[in-house]
């Protein structure tokens, strides 16, 4: 393990306290909350570099050439922590973070899928390595499987390449564990690779919706941690009374927190210090009244306490991941990630510190995270066309949207020749990118009105195409193709929506604000068409997640979750 600060940089550190350097940055005057105490204290705050140095009732001895900001009437947080992210919701890692940053955001804790499914470790740690140079805090936590079923499961997954993850300092975790189910039914591989989780000092994250009192104690023997499942207060208390920490959540399509804490609050359960929040990898719209600092909000607007509110986001994460030493906390040693607020009752920040480096003053970004270079990433090339001989769907059953996510099987009587009628079937097709493999059935629920639709984005990177016309459905195919990766709605030829996601066919090169006014325009039209449902970019993301009930459009085929088996095979070209 590299230690944070080289020889050097320590001796420069205590130079500082010795009065013999003059440090970078000094916040007077600044009523800030100490996390251990959980006070609020006036004092001072010295920065060097990145890291404070001091913290207390004291001025440096020396101040040349430092800046001095006089923090009176504010207040100064740390920086916020999100503890499960999925940075790859047509966003990538920095330009999330270089939209989270604004808004007190400084520190992720983020999934690994992305890289795993695109990438050899070695240019994956590769990319990694260039996020942990910017002015904020990436960690990651390590997949053991993919939520879905691909033929080459055991090769991208294998225990070799989960280990040399498991091996980085930065990557805090295990999981999450969507295939429980298999651990449960007796698949010693899992539980070998939580085992080596362990082994490396790295918690496990649950992911048990709905989980019953015994499956949640089930896990907890077998090496589970925490959990961000909970949907009401009664399944937070099973929780914690089963020893879990629990992260609550706020997102798009699980938007639960300000119940939870409500209940939580009418309870008077004393929890606090034991819980988290998160957003949950939500889509670029969801994100536009804020991150950390909304969940903060929502948790001040249900009655909890401040300093409870800022350590959900900061101080418990930290303690729970072990690094309280470096985040979380407003205390000497710790890396400078500060918000400065208005007040405690608004935690969207005026000025933030990240890591010593000023992202935001007095309202105004001055400081935009650099580019990182993703060229590793595979160029979404298609070297294919579709022909009217693709668009075969003879088969009897389909798959029917319950809600965004959830499905079910269904017998499907349409007539499925040429245009399909306004009802809410479409045709369903999954291909691969090589163009050898298509699975092809009908879609129900997902609009009344789509004629042609293509998308890159999914969770394996494959292609799906949904709608009712068969000549849009290949424009949309062609459309999708020449932008290099994307996002395409065809209505009689014409294109009426498009993101284009040029970087590896998934993730939008540009600004996450620029990238959610492009959503938003998709989303309407979508709307306009018959998508009555939340969030359409999960229920692309989750066709193919085996980690859901019930029915699955997977690179093998459609499969049936519940009774874990192929019901039609893909079919080669």
């Amino acid at each position: 393990m590299d230690p944070v600060w080289k020889i050097t940089e320590l001796r420069q550190q205590l130079a500082v306290i010795d009065g013999k350097k003059a440090p970078d940055i000094v916040l007077k005057n600044a009523r800030y909350l100490h996390s251990m105490l959980k006070q609020w204290i006036v004092g001072n705050i010295w920065i060097l570099g990145d890291r404070i140095v001091y913290a207390g009732d004291r001025m440096p001895p020396l101040l040349e050439g430092t800046e001095v900001v006089d923090c009176t009437n504010k207040i100064i947080v740390p920086g916020y922590i999100e503890p499960h992210v999925h940075p790859f919701q047509l966003y990538h890692p920095q330009s999330f973070a270089d939209f989270c940053g604004q808004l007190g955001t400084t520190t992720f804790i983020s999934d690994n899928l992305s890289f795993v499914l695109s990438l050899e470790n070695k240019k994956a740690f590769s990319i990694l390595n260039d996020l942990k140079k910017l002015p904020f805090s990436f960690y990651w936590w390590t997949r053991f499987d993919s939520q879905t079923e691909m033929e080459q499961e055991e090769e991208i997954f294998s225990n070799t390449s989960i280990l040399e993850w498991l091996e980085r300092d930065d990557v805090l975790l295990g999981g999450e564990l969507t295939g429980w189910p298999r651990l449960l039914h007796g698949d010693d591989q899992m539980l070998y690779r939580m085992q080596m989780a362990k082994g490396y000092g790295k918690k496990i994250e649950g992911h048990f919706p709905g989980a019953s009192e015994r499956t949640l104690a089930r896990m907890k023997l077998l090496g589970a941690d925490g959990d961000h499942e909970a949907m009401t207060v009664e399944e937070v208390e099973r929780r914690i009374m089963q020893g879990y920490a629990v992260t609550l959540r706020h997102s798009s399509i699980r938007p639960d927190l300000p119940n939870l804490l409500k209940g939580i609050v009418e309870k008077e359960l004393p929890i606090f210090d034991h819980l988290m929040m998160t957003t949950d990898g939500s889509p670029p719209s969801f994100h536009e009244d804020g991150v950390m600092d909304k969940c903060i909000q929502v948790a001040l607007d249900a009655g909890v306490a401040p300093i409870d509110a800022y350590q959900m986001a900061s101080y418990n994460v930290a303690c729970y991941y072990n690094m309280s030493n470096l985040h979380g906390f407003i205390a000497t040693g710790r890396f400078a990630s500060l918000n400065i607020l208005q007040d405690e009752w608004h935690p969207v920040p005026e000025s933030v510190l990240s890591k010593g480096v000023w992202l935001k003053r007095d309202g105004e970004q001055v400081q935009r995270l650099a580019a990182i270079d993703y060229s590793a990433l595979p160029e979404f090339n298609l070297d294919f066309s579709l022909t009217s001989h693709d668009f075969q769907f003879s088969m009897p059953f389909g798959i029917e949207l319950v809600n965004d996510v959830i499905t079910k099987p269904y017998n499907s009587l349409i007539t499925r020749e040429g245009q399909l009628a306004n009802h809410d079937e479409c045709y369903l097709m999954l291909i691969n990118r090589e163009g050898n493999w298509h699975v092809n059935t009908m879609i129900k629920g997902f609009a009344t009105s789509v004629q042609g639709f293509a998308s890159s984005y999914s969770n394996t990177g494959d292609i799906l195409l949904i709608g009712k016309n068969k000549d849009d459905m290949i424009k949309a195919f062609e459309e999708m193709k020449a932008m290099r990766g994307g996002i395409v709605l065809v209505e009689k030829g014409e294109v009426i929506s498009a993101i284009p996601l040029t970087i590896g066919g998934f993730l939008y090169d540009g600004d996450v604000e620029e990238l959610t006014e492009k959503e938003k325009n998709l989303k309407q039209a979508l709307a306009e068409r018959g998508y009555h449902l939340g969030d359409a970019i999960y229920s692309l993301l989750f066709l193919q997640s085996t980690h859901l009930p019930y029915i699955r459009i997977t690179p093998k085929g459609i499969f049936d979750v519940m009774k874990n088996k192929l019901l039609l095979p893909a079919v080669m070209r």
